[in-house]
């Protein structure tokens, strides 16, 4: 038997401002044999997110960064080709951090068996994955939302942003999602059930909001910060919940920018405002599961996915997530295998 070849995809430099195809580069390895207690796996559809940006800076985090030369992580679901691992067998669909990779060798920690008979392999990338799982815990646990009340979402039809705003509607709010393309806009309303959508590159976002959000905003699940955060604050009602998630108009920023100048509300209107990583939160992954696999059942929840072929183009894909460019979860095809997808 031949040996197996990996192609991975590095951090050749660490980006200054908006990561560019020179700040990558992709490689060919070729892997040992496998040991005792090992299994091979072959990577089929791989994750693209934008926390990765952050990793690529050499700064103190939650995460440690990336090693320049290295290969970068990430989310995949791959196939067992070979094991050595009582836990494992050759054809076992897995679920694991080493994306970024057409394969790789593992001891078996930090892979888990999925079932897609019961859910197309994608979706435990996206509203069975971590993606899903950030929505439900920001929304529902600090987001708190009552039926009625209005809640707004922004970047709302990116990976994060449709699910917590479809968990709203499914719990009875009124949804409102801001997005950067009329595509999106018609995407979030005709598609997802969205009560009002705003593009907020042609609309002056303060202004659209107030129109959207007549009656204010009681949870803001914040993806963006910046202006939006500014805006949001400006419409929030009393006791108003903003769960922030994250803060992708700063990912790029090469120096500190001013935050919002409106922070007295945060005392006027008695908020709550809450950061949250969702790895902090695994007691709740077992209820997330059993929520979000009915609603996938019932028809509920849609998982609107961009897919860009190929691992030579992955980090075109990361900066194109990181534009605006995707619709949904944005994946990585590794392989024409997509076994149950």
């Amino acid at each position: 038997m031949s040996a197996a070849r990996s192609r991975e995809v590095q951090l050749a430099a660490r980006p200054i401002g908006e990561p560019k195809l020179s700040d990558f580069k992709l490689v060919e390895r070729e892997l040992p044999p496998i040991g005792d207690g090992e299994v091979l796996v072959q990577n089929i559809v791989m994750s693209v997110d934008p926390y990765m940006r952050g990793r690529m800076n050499d700064v103190k985090s939650y995460v440690p960064p990336f090693a320049l030369n290295e290969t970068l992580q990430g989310g995949a679901i791959g196939r067992v080709e070979e094991s050595r691992n009582p836990a494992f067998k050759p054809g076992d669909i897995v679920q694991n951090g080493l994306g970024w990779r057409t394969r790789f060798i593992s001891n078996g920690a930090g892979l888990g068996v999925v079932d897609v008979s019961k859910a197309g392999l994608t979706t435990y990338l996206g509203v069975l994955g971590g993606t899903g799982f950030s929505a439900y815990v920001g929304l529902l646990d600090l987001g708190q939302p009552k039926a009625g009340e209005t809640v707004f979402v922004s970047a709302a039809a990116g990976a994060v942003g449709c699910v917590a705003g479809q968990i709203a509607r499914i719990k009875g709010c009124r949804v409102v999602g801001s997005a950067g393309s009329d595509v999106k806009v018609r995407f979030l309303t005709s598609e997802l059930g969205f009560d009002a959508a705003i593009n907020y590159r042609v609309e002056a976002l303060d202004d659209a909001l107030g129109a959207a959000c007549p009656e204010g905003i009681d949870v803001y699940f914040d993806n963006v910060g910046g202006d939006h955060l500014q805006a949001a604050l400006n419409h929030m009602n009393v006791n108003g919940r903003i769960a922030a998630c994250g803060m992708i108009s700063q990912y790029n920023n090469t120096e500190a920018v001013p935050g919002p100048n409106n922070l007295a509300a945060i005392v006027r209107q008695r908020l709550t405002i809450r950061g949250f990583i969702v790895s902090d939160h695994f007691a709740r992954h077992d209820a997330f599961v059993a929520d979000m696999s009915g609603w996938l059942r019932d028809g509920k929840m849609k998982n609107p996915e961009t897919v860009v072929d190929g691992i030579e183009n992955a980090a075109e894909a990361f900066i194109g997530l990181l534009r605006g460019e995707n619709l949904g979860k944005m994946l990585v095809r590794l392989s024409s295998d997509q076994a149950g997808a």
